[in-house]
């Protein structure tokens, strides 16, 4: 099983996936389009991620605001929630907490001595990997705790 990660945008859909043991996200690919509205392609592309990753849950990024209030994308990101889990049905689909995703994703990139040009071109796909990283951390860690186990 794989958990597929996404930055919904208002042009752009970060993806990342995890690895089959649900420890690490890699971002793999940022999907593009010509308006907000225009999503039939994306979702098709996402299709063929999950068919390709075997995928049985994504997270998708919920941009609240930092006093943790719906933000004015939180409506938009629902509506494509709704798309996806009726396009996918045997997939589950969460919200998560995408807060300072793409500014720490922005951080780390200029920190890497990224260019402005290579950061606007990846910094979706980065966001969509810290999201997806900040998801299986927390899973892992409770489920580390209901283990018993401690580190």
């Amino acid at each position: 099983m794989r958990v597929l990660g996404l930055d919904y945008g208002g042009r752009t859909i970060g993806v990342a996936v995890s690895d089959p043991f649900l420890i690490t996200a890699f971002a793999v690919e940022v999907i593009r389009r010509p308006e907000e509205d225009a999503v039939k392609k994306s979702v098709a592309r996402i299709g063929e991620l999950i068919k390709e990753y075997e995928v049985e849950k994504i997270v998708l990024g919920y941009p609240k605001h930092l006093d943790n209030t719906n933000s004015e994308r939180c409506g938009r990101t629902r509506e494509f929630m709704e798309r996806l889990k009726r396009n996918f049905k045997s997939v589950e689909v969460v919200l998560w907490d995408e807060r300072y995703s793409s500014v720490h994703a922005e951080r780390e990139l200029r920190s890497a001595g990224a260019s402005g040009k290579t950061i606007s071109g990846v910094v979706d796909k980065i966001a969509a990997a810290i999201i997806l990283q900040s998801y299986l951390d927390k899973n892992n860690t409770e489920a580390g705790e209901s283990d018993g186990k401690r580190e």
